[in-house]
């Protein structure tokens, strides 16, 4: 699974691939215009420019759901946080007994989704913090739907058991968008289209001598370009993180230790 794969190891790979595959198409020219002297190839026309259009548009496409899957996990989080944050207030609403009990609880809660987030790509980790997570929501509802019984505190359940509901429900809907990647053939496509494109734009090439400074170019801006791809695709790791949405929820955590009484 690609996924699995570092992306710099991944792009240092196609940067080679790249530049091999121009040389390549560059020596077989060679090559044939050597074996047959009425070989004159000043281009693939019409075929060369569709190859790159096409690559084009598969960098454009897998970078803007690249990008798209990103922001989506930077809302996640915020409103994972925003639900939780909502959740503590209006636990405020109950008497004191009942209300240290949710915000104890909620401060475990939130201990737990920072373990999540903390354990980065470590599978293990990340479900043993889903699994406290899953437990200590548990405990939450249960509570909650216990004291929705008693006489008196409808309208403070009505409120508080949604802003529960909600808080699950960005939990469940976190791991979903974790799980969510970039599908593989579609980066084995692109993986391929970059290559043939640079062995067709050496075919095609007339001179005798390779620019290693357009060839370079070409190939670093490429694989830069793959590389923001595959980095946003994996928000848990590497330059391009949600490290600064995650803060909110330490300020959450760190606010109900501090109040805590």
């Amino acid at each position: 699974m690609l996924f699995q794969v570092p992306a710099p190891l991944l792009v240092s790979l196609l940067f080679l691939g790249i530049l091999l595959s121009y040389i390549l198409g560059l020596k077989l020219r060679q090559l044939r215009a050597r074996k047959d002297i009425s070989f004159r190839s000043a281009g693939l026309g019409a075929f060369e420019g569709a190859l790159l259009g096409l690559l084009s548009l598969l960098l454009a496409f897998t970078f803007n759901q690249s990008a798209t899957d990103f922001a989506r996990h930077l809302d996640l989080l915020v409103a994972e946080t925003d639900a939780i944050e909502t959740a503590v207030w209006r636990a405020d609403l109950y008497p004191d007994s009942l209300r240290r009990a949710f915000r104890s609880d909620f401060r475990e809660y939130i201990a737990a989704r920072i373990a999540y987030h903390d354990a980065g790509m470590n599978e293990e980790g990340i479900r043993a913090a889903r699994h406290d997570a899953e437990v200590i929501s548990s405990r939450i509802w249960q509570r909650a739907v216990r004291v929705s019984q008693q006489a008196g505190e409808a309208l403070k359940s009505a409120q508080m058991i949604p802003a529960i509901g909600s808080v699950i429900d960005t939990e469940t809907r976190r791991e979903d968008a974790r799980r969510r990647h970039v599908p593989d053939p579609i980066l084995w496509l692109l993986f391929l289209l970059c290559v043939s494109g640079s062995f067709v734009v050496g075919h095609s090439n007339t001179s005798r001598k390779i620019d290693w400074v357009i060839l370079c170019s070409y190939s670093l801006m490429t694989v830069m370009t793959v590389y923001i791809i595959l980095d946003m695709d994996r928000p848990r790791r590497g330059i391009i993180e949600t490290g600064t949405a995650h803060e909110h929820m330490l300020y959450l955590f760190n606010t109900l230790q501090n109040t805590a009484h």
